[in-house]
């Protein structure tokens, strides 16, 4: 299944896409969240939509997103996760996974303007695959990680850079601004997508590419990162898992070169759509 959501941000509502045709499952009744998943939400919408399929209303495609998934309980980052990524930044390759939160209140629709932080200098791109748990996880093996993932997004990790590394070192200060986490268009099961250790990422900047890799990149490959991650924290059902970005960020252009409104950022990957975001200048209210 393919899942989104639209509507009013804030108030967005499911749909399903079947084919080229979106429909408004929300008299299912359910977010995608948290609750969804844990109670075998994605089993019971593909009963619902087998029993209603011929009722369901079309959702116009030139309505607004929102991020695919509902706020989960917390958004998991994975850095320096592809060598050439690594290199281009002079940094060491991890020996373990570098892992970092991004705040949930940085969620947002895959096609929102993205704003530039009150005191930017540095904003960034980085095109991710998102992994989304969905059944509660602790302490499970590399051999079972796979059985407790709902699906897959495409993520772009904004990353405001002097934040990140020049005001004490703590990377989710760059990462956290609202706006920051655009996620979809939509949330593909894993059915849907085949061999996720072979897709191609992408994102161009005002048309130019910045970004062209594949995960079979990743230097730690899902099912390791999730059983690792379970060793550290209970991961729940919605939890979203960012599993690093390949080269090409501006950060490691020479000399570095970093978004400014009216820019364009469009991404994409294999089998998960494409994504744009305009940026804009921060406006106070």
């Amino acid at each position: 299944m393919k899942l989104f959501r639209f509507g009013e941000q804030g108030h967005e509502m499911p749909g399903v896409i079947m084919g080229d045709i979106q429909y408004d499952v929300s008299a299912f009744g359910e977010d995608y969240n948290e609750a969804f998943f844990q109670s075998n939400g994605l089993e019971r919408l593909q009963q619902y939509i087998q029993e209603n399929r011929s009722h369901l209303p079309e959702v116009p495609k030139d309505v607004r997103l929102g991020s695919a998934i509902g706020r989960p309980s917390k958004i998991i980052c994975i850095g320096l996760n592809y060598a050439d990524h690594a290199h281009e930044t002079n940094a060491k390759i991890p020996e373990e996974p570098i892992v970092f939160f991004k705040a949930t209140s940085a969620l947002c629709g895959p096609n929102n303007p993205v704003i530039i932080p009150r005191g930017s200098e540095k904003l960034d791109w980085e095109v991710e695959l998102g992994v989304v748990i969905g059944k509660k996880a602790s302490y499970i093996s590399e051999e079972e990680a796979l059985g407790y993932v709902a699906g897959y997004v495409l993520h772009n990790d904004y990353s405001e850079r002097a934040f990140q590394l020049e005001r004490g070192g703590q990377w989710v200060k760059g990462k956290s601004n609202d706006t920051f986490a655009p996620v979809g268009p939509f949330l593909a099961t894993p059915d849907e997508l085949g061999d996720i250790n072979n897709l191609r990422l992408w994102l161009m900047v005002n048309g130019e590419s910045r970004q062209d890799g594949n995960t079979s990149n990743l230097i730690f490959k899902i099912p390791f990162l999730i059983s690792y991650l379970s060793q550290f924290m209970t991961l729940l059902p919605g939890d979203m898992i960012t599993t690093g970005t390949p080269a090409g960020v501006g950060l490691g252009m020479n000399p570095p070169v970093y978004l400014k409104p009216g820019d364009v950022v469009k991404l994409g990957i294999d089998g998960l759509g494409v994504s744009r975001q305009e940026v804009k200048g921060y406006a106070a209210d």
